[in-house]
């Protein structure tokens, strides 16, 4: 079998699978507890030509609904018309993508806990990081942007400890496109030995 062919076979895909939505974070003003969860639903308000729409959630503790504002006042032509539907349809695909949306959290004053929402399955093939001399190609693929410091996702998928991750990377063993100690919510790919 020639060299091309043997590393054609040495890949691995991890997959960061998807258990859940992301807690939001924000104090009840009922309770005063922080953990929040989509209700599922988007709450659409027009006064004339003059729309608000929100992100409904629900506290974890006392059930009490609350509204996190997606737009504020906006004309009604400026929404795109299927999204302006998937709104006042509830859609599960567009609640799925508003409760995951760092940059919506931001905007609103919230943050979003992703304690939870995650685990890694491999097709990992049995590699010993130190002996093994043929590079494993590994690409990691994202089902939702959980944010993932790149050191955890190494410590589950090889099953080592943090320093020992620490250590193949800085020797070589490991090479990645980012930081040990970056979080990465998408895409990406590294390689092991060679």
């Amino acid at each position: 079998m020639n060299r091309k062919a043997e590393f054609v076979d040495r890949k691995s895909l991890w997959l960061v699978r998807e258990l859940g939505l992301p807690a939001i974070v924000k104090t009840c003003v009922s309770c005063r507890t922080t953990r929040h969860h989509p209700t599922g639903k988007v709450r659409v308000n027009a006064n004339g030509k003059i729309l608000d729409v929100w992100l409904l959630i629900g506290c974890e503790r006392c059930g009490r609904t609350s509204k996190i504002p997606v737009h504020e006042r906006v004309h009604v032509q400026t929404l795109d018309h299927d999204r302006l539907v998937m709104f006042e349809t509830n859609d599960p695909a567009v609640v799925r993508e508003l409760a995951m949306d760092a940059a919506l959290a931001g905007r609103a004053g919230h943050r979003l806990d992703w304690t939870g929402t995650w685990a890694l399955e491999t097709d990992m093939p049995f590699y010993e990081i130190e002996k093994d001399l043929e590079p494993l190609d590994v690409i990691v693929r994202f089902e939702l942007p959980a944010p993932i410091r790149v050191g955890k996702l190494l410590m589950a998928g090889l099953c080592l400890s943090r320093s020992a991750v620490r250590n193949a990377v800085d020797s070589g063993r490991i090479r990645l496109p980012t930081a040990v100690d970056a979080r990465v919510r998408a895409d990406f790919a590294f390689v092991i030995g060679g």
